[in-house]
């Protein structure tokens, strides 16, 4: 399996989360690493995921990892 590194520019950290815009709805969804690159998510580590900062009027979703459960 390769290594997904953040996509911020100056940043070679491994991703953990990877975030995707909706337009339409001026929303921002941070989630999990998406299990395959996807042509329109952004993979980031875990410190731009938690830093992110969005325009005015957008809002931010989070989605957690989903948990197994015994």
């Amino acid at each position: 399996m390769d290594v997904r590194i953040c996509s911020k520019v100056t940043c070679g950290a491994s991703a953990s989360a990877t975030l995707t815009y909706d337009y339409a709805d001026s929303m921002v969804v941070v989630g999990p690493l998406s299990t395959r690159v996807e042509p329109h998510g952004y993979d980031l580590c875990a410190r731009h995921a938690a830093r992110l900062r969005v325009p005015r009027g957008w809002r931010v979703v989070r989605r957690e990892p989903l948990r197994e459960v015994d």
